[in-house]
């Protein structure tokens, strides 16, 4: 089977890590091929020995304004016309868009094969974004929802789409706490690896990925003499104009709140790292505190490794996470709740132990890479059906 993988972005994030473990563990029978812009992803790929094309992006949100739209639908354009010769050049039978934006591509492509379009986020309310899922819904013969939650918000948009959930999922053999000494990972971290409580988010840093609420629980903490400190891992990765969210402006709205709660020897700021295993595992909790978060990577990557979560309990998550099991929900935006929870573990180390076992097993039945495979694998055969 000769299938073309499309994504809008040269950046690696949440979706682009998905992409990468899928295309890392295909069967040989399907030969693939990812027409991506240049950037971080297209070298991953080609590390992978994937076979590339390289075509135009596009940073354009799904909110109309009267430059960035008119630039992104011509940018959306040409990336069709590109992702089309490349399908015929591979005698593709079957095209797979890894985000919306991929998906319009492929609606705007004209190709004779079929489509499927993963759907990976749950679009804000609007004209744009109600016209689009209709778009993708008449043109893709599947779309692929990361989540029961991110399917629902699909077919509220365009009922009549054929609409399969597949969960994203993880490589267990990079994510065995058994290759990562944790000790040695906590004293790689200098004086943040010594405090009683060593607390994470990893995520792209953006308003809605809420590392405001995860600083403000750990003012509420270290006032009530908690030793904690917090790692901030990632970056603001999508910086252009056209993005939904001033992404620069909130970075620096954060280093304010830091600074006023005098958190600047409580908090560190580790960007973009190739050791996230590591650091994960060096964990006593890690935090996903986005206001809505279609699935949450971070959760199963956490789990893996034995450590327990607190979570949103916006979106995705409760599909992943059993409230009191591998961890803690949390309603996102109440900093005293979320410091509720982190006390309730760090409390217990027994309850903590308990947890990360059951964050284990739970990925280990639920989200492999192998499962993944399989599951899409299945989707294509029915899209070709």
């Amino acid at each position: 089977m000769n299938v073309v993988y499309v994504n809008h972005t040269g950046v690696i994030s949440g979706g682009e890590r998905s992409l990468l473990g899928l295309l890392g563990a295909l069967p040989d029978e399907l030969q693939p091929l990812l027409a991506t812009p240049r950037g971080d992803l297209q070298a991953a790929a080609e590390r992978l020995r994937v076979p590339t094309a390289t075509i135009t992006g596009t940073a354009g949100s799904l909110r109309l304004h009267p430059l960035h739209t008119p630039q992104a639908v011509g940018e959306l354009g040409r990336a069709a016309l590109q992702v089309g010769r490349a399908a015929r050049r591979h005698r593709a039978q079957l095209l797979h868009a890894n985000s919306i934006r991929a998906g319009i591509v492929l609606a705007l492509a004209r190709v004779s094969a079929a489509k499927v379009v993963h759907v990976r986020d749950c679009l804000p309310p609007g004209p744009l974004s109600t016209a689009t899922m209709r778009l993708l819904g008449a043109t893709a013969t599947t779309i692929v929802a990361n989540s029961n939650y991110t399917a629902s918000s699909v077919q509220a948009l365009a009922p009549h789409a054929r609409t399969e959930v597949v969960y994203n999922a993880i490589d267990v053999q990079c994510w065995d706490p058994e290759r990562i000494d944790r000790v040695k990972a906590r004293a790689g971290l200098g004086e943040a690896g010594g405090r009683a409580v060593l607390l994470g988010v990893v995520a792209q840093l953006s308003p809605w990925k809420g590392q405001d609420t995860a600083i403000e629980a750990l003012r509420l903490l270290c006032g009530e003499g908690i030793d904690a400190h917090l790692l901030l891992i990632g970056s603001a990765k999508f910086v252009s104009r056209a993005t939904r969210f001033d992404n620069e402006a909130y970075v620096a709205r954060l280093r304010r709140q830091i600074a006023d709660a005098g958190l600047e020897d409580r908090v560190s700021w580790l960007g973009e790292r190739e050791d996230v295993p590591e650091l994960v595992r060096a964990l006593d909790v890690l935090l996903l505190p986005s206001w809505e978060e279609p699935f949450g990577r971070a959760l199963i990557e956490a789990m893996a490794l034995g450590v327990p979560v607190v979570s949103t309990n916006v979106g995705g998550p409760p599909e992943i996470v059993e409230d009191g099991r591998e961890g803690l929900l949390v309603a996102p935006r109440e900093p005293a709740a979320w410091a509720g929870a982190i006390r309730r573990i760090a409390d217990s180390p027994a309850l903590a132990q308990e947890m990360g076992r059951a964050g284990q097993l739970t990925v280990q039945r639920r989200f492999t890479i192998a499962d993944h495979v399989a599951a899409m694998l299945a989707v294509y055969r029915r899209a070709l059906a």
